[in-house]
């Protein structure tokens, strides 16, 4: 497989290690917010406007090329706070671990494994818009052109714009 494709996994890889997140709820802290994400309506929710701010040191994450075409992605992520900016709704979730194995594969494909707190966000391309916390393990197989389908696993999903709504 071509370098440029071995680092795009990579990188996707990270994106998911760093959303490693714990369920229960997290005081805001009185500081502002590491950073913000607006995802309009339709991408990352069907019906509102989310919001996503990160308070703390931001994630603490580790990586390690594996033989096979094998990456290792670890760490915990920020506190996060979600928003339903139509309503002001908000749930809060505190930083915890999580771990990707992803595999990269000749043609152009991918298999990632997470374990551990991990939240996906599916654009409509993949399936989506959703936006859910897994605790426990779920796969995804990233395809070649980057679609993402993600398997049944084990552990709970909790669906956060349902939620947030």
């Amino acid at each position: 497989m071509s370098e440029p494709r071995r680092r795009r996994a990579s990188r996707w890889a990270a994106l998911a290690a760093m959303a490693a997140l714990l369920v229960t709820a997290a005081p805001v802290a009185a500081d502002g917010p590491a950073f913000t994400f607006d995802l309009p309506a339709g991408l990352a929710c069907a019906d509102f406007d989310l919001r996503i701010e990160g308070y703390g040191d931001g994630p603490q994450v580790w990586e390690r090329q594996l033989p096979g075409g094998r990456v290792i992605t670890a760490g915990t992520g920020s506190r996060l706070v979600y928003t339903n900016l139509q309503t002001g709704a908000t749930i809060s979730t505190r930083s915890n671990g999580g771990v990707n194995m992803t595999t990269i594969y000749d043609d152009g494909t991918s298999r990632m494994a997470l374990t551990g707190h991990n939240v996906l966000i599916l654009f409509p391309a993949d399936g989506g818009p959703s936006t859910t916390l897994y605790v426990g393990r779920v796969v995804i197989r990233v395809a070649a052109d980057g679609v993402w389908t993600v398997a049944p696993g084990a552990g709970t999903a909790t669906d956060i714009c349902a939620a947030l709504s």
